[in-house]
Order: structure tokens, then sequence, then C-alpha cells
């Protein structure tokens, strides 16, 4: 009774709607936000955060689980933006409402509004944004007589690297990192991993052994060979140690390379003088005088299809990826914000002296494939140009092509 008095007290505050944010790893930011949005709802709703797997196939697939169960207590996810066609087409996103979609890309990066459309249609909410930039030592580019202010090709960073006896850092591992890199290729090189259809498997063409595919697989196997011994096995995290403490003189990596260095000096493990050497610039160019187009990565937002308050997680949504939020999160947890307006802000600038050029690796960047079958792509590409030393430009498209095809048909697995 007493329970029932002080609801009625309150108003609509005894009946606030609990939303389930099902959130990737972080560095505690997301529930900061949560919390943030929660205070500012006053009531009408209340955000809890629920930790998916640290590997974004195993976020996808504890999701993709649940939702085809009709999950109700999916209200926002955090999505890897490779997945977004799949769920969309499964129809387990709820329909983005128009003005909603108007504000939500008021502002936002093209690669991330890019990212959040399936079909013609924005899907999900751009929340952050990333890419990856050309990390340099400042000292071996002037040795190389290497002009860092203008564009840069992979065969120039080649050239320089075997002129100075250091190497390139780049993702060779076998693993999603590869298949970001040879799309960043494909796409700098003017072509595209899938050429023709996404939702049909009989009707997809690829893009693979086209002339931009090739120039992509010639330059795979170019950096490999002065990617040092362990290039096979080099993910983003090994490329940045080497960068801090090893051969690599060059490397093509997140941001979060930034802000890892400086923690390392104030811990006192990375000499001062090593970040004061980085230099950085857009991704490489394929071609002297074609724009590359560097990878894109990051997270939108989707609400669930099954959700027993769409309306109110559209409204939490909007709160999270606020440009306030966004600065926030960039600044806190190193992860770039998809608001160009987000890189004017003086604590940005401060945290991260390189956002003019984060924004615009942004804004010319591409996404991976856009397809409901990206994990068949994805796991053919991987299979089939890995190791890159291995590469064969005149026959691997052409045998990735085959391998993707035949996967796609039902008639080979990965």
């Amino acid at each position: 009774m007493l329970a029932s008095t002080l609801a009625a007290c309150g108003g609509d505050s005894g009946n606030a709607s609990v939303l389930t944010w099902y959130i990737n790893p972080d560095s505690g930011g997301q529930a900061e936000i949560a919390q943030r949005c929660t205070e500012a709802a006053n009531g009408a709703y209340t955000i809890e955060v629920s930790q998916l797997p640290r590997e974004s196939s195993q976020q996808r697939e504890q999701l993709i689980r649940r939702l085809a169960a009709e999950d109700s207590s999916i209200d926002i996810m955090s999505l890897d933006p490779p997945y977004i066609p799949e769920f969309a087409q499964a129809g387990f996103l709820a329909p983005v409402p128009e003005d909603v979609v108007a504000r939500v890309t008021e502002d936002v990066v093209q690669s991330a509004v890019d990212g959040a459309t399936w079909d013609g249609e924005v899907v999900s909410v751009p929340f952050w944004a990333n890419t990856q930039l050309l990390w340099y030592k400042k000292s071996v580019a002037e040795a190389a007589g290497l002009d860092m202010t203008q564009p840069v090709t992979w065969e120039q960073l080649v050239q320089a690297a075997q002129e100075q006896g250091t190497t390139i850092a780049a993702q060779g591992i076998r693993a999603e990192a590869l298949t970001v890199w040879l799309n960043a290729l494909i796409e700098s090189a003017g072509g595209s991993v899938i050429a023709e259809g996404s939702d049909d498997p009989a009707g997809i063409q690829l893009g693979l052994d086209s002339e931009a595919g090739v120039r992509a697989a010639e330059t795979m196997k170019l950096v490999s060979g002065v990617g040092g011994p362990a290039f096979s096995t080099a993910g983003e995290d090994a490329n940045a140690t080497d960068f801090e403490q090893g051969d690599a003189a060059f490397m093509v990596n997140w941001p979060f390379v930034w802000p890892r260095a400086q923690s390392a000096v104030e811990a006192g493990t990375l000499e001062a003088s090593v970040p004061a050497d980085y230099g950085w610039t857009l991704y490489p160019s394929v071609d002297t005088g074609q724009p590359s187009a560097p990878p894109y990565g990051g997270i939108n937002l989707g609400i669930g299809a099954f959700s027993t308050n769409v309306d109110g997680a559209f409204e939490a949504a909007e709160c999270i990826v606020s440009e306030e939020n966004q600065a926030y999160y960039f600044t806190t947890n190193g992860n770039p914000a998809a608001k160009a307006t987000v890189y004017d802000d003086p604590a940005v600038l401060e945290e991260f002296p390189m956002a003019p050029v984060i924004r615009q690796s942004l804004e010319q960047a591409a996404p991976r494939p856009q397809t409901v079958y990206y994990n068949e792509v994805s796991g053919g590409l991987q299979r089939t140009y890995h190791p890159a030393s291995s590469i064969d430009p005149a026959q691997t498209p052409q045998e990735a092509t085959d391998l993707i095809e035949a996967v796609l048909r039902g008639e080979q697995l990965l």
C-alpha cells in the first residue's frame, strides 16, 4: 500500500521503463553514458547495460540467436557495422522513424551514414566511427625524403622501408583485420569486393578479379616483403608494439595507438621520445593521384524489433549519440565520434591532435562489403589471401571468387 501511495505521488516515475542496452566491451564509457541518459530521462526510462563477448563474431552469434527467438529483452544493441545488413534483412531491427533518421544523421561523417544504411534505408543509429591512419616515424620519413604533407602510395612506403632498413606494420594475420586491409586496398583502387548484388547468394557478383582487385593483391604481396618475420600473425596490437619498440617505422592502424603510447609513457614503460617522433597522415593510396579509401569501423546502435518499448529505445539512443556523449566517449575511451562537429571540440583536440585527420579519413572511408552473407565472404577472403607472401595476383583473386561462390551455393564449407 505504501508503494502504491508513493507511485501515485511520483507520477510516472514509479512506472519507469527499464531498457537493456547490450554493449561491446570497452573501458566503462558505455555504462557511464547509460547512467547519464538515465538521469537525463527524469524517470521516463532507465538504461541498464549487459556486456556482450569480446569478439565481434561472438557478439553477432549471441544476438542473432536471441533475436531469432524474438527476445523482447533486447532493446538497444551496439552493433559492428558489417553485421547490420544481416540483422536488418532478417527483420531483427525496428525501423528507424524518419524524424529520428534526420536527427541522428545530421553532421555525421559519410562513412558512418553509409555503414548505417541497408537497401537504401538508414536502419541503425551511428554512435562512434573508427578509421585507420598511416602512422610514421618522422625521423625515418625525413631520412627517406618522403613529403608526408602530400598523399603517399604503398609503393613509396615499401621503397622507403627498403632504403632505410625498416619495416611496415600492417595486419597480415588470418583474421578480420586481413579482410579490413584487403577491402581498403580494393576500394582505394576504385573497386569493391562485391561488385553487384548483396542479398541473393545466386546474384552476388564479386569484384576480386577486377583490375582493382588485382592491384590490391599486388599491393598486399609487395608490402608482405617488408612486413617483418611475424607479418603473417601480426594484428593491430602486435603492430602497435612493433611501432613502439620494434623495427617498424610505418604502420596502418586505428587511433588507439596514440593514447596507448601516452599511457605507456606515463607508466614509465616507454620513452617520451618515442611518441614525440610519431607522425600521422591519411591512409596510403594504391595508385598515384587516386585518393585512398581508408577502413571504416566503429559501432552503431540497433533497436530490437521485439522490444516492448521501441519508442523509448529510440529516445534513449538519441541521448546516447548526442554530441556531448560522443565527445566524452572519444576523450575517455579513445573511440572517435561519428559526428563531424565533435572534432572541433577543444578537449578532443587536446587529447587527439590528429583529430582533423581522423575526420577527413572518415569522410573518405569505405565500409566493408555490405551483404547479409558477410561471414561467408570475409571467411573466404581470409582463407585465400593468407599468408600475404603467398598471394599470386594472377590467380588468388579468382581462387577467392571460386571459393566464396561455392560457399554461397552450399557446395563447400569454410
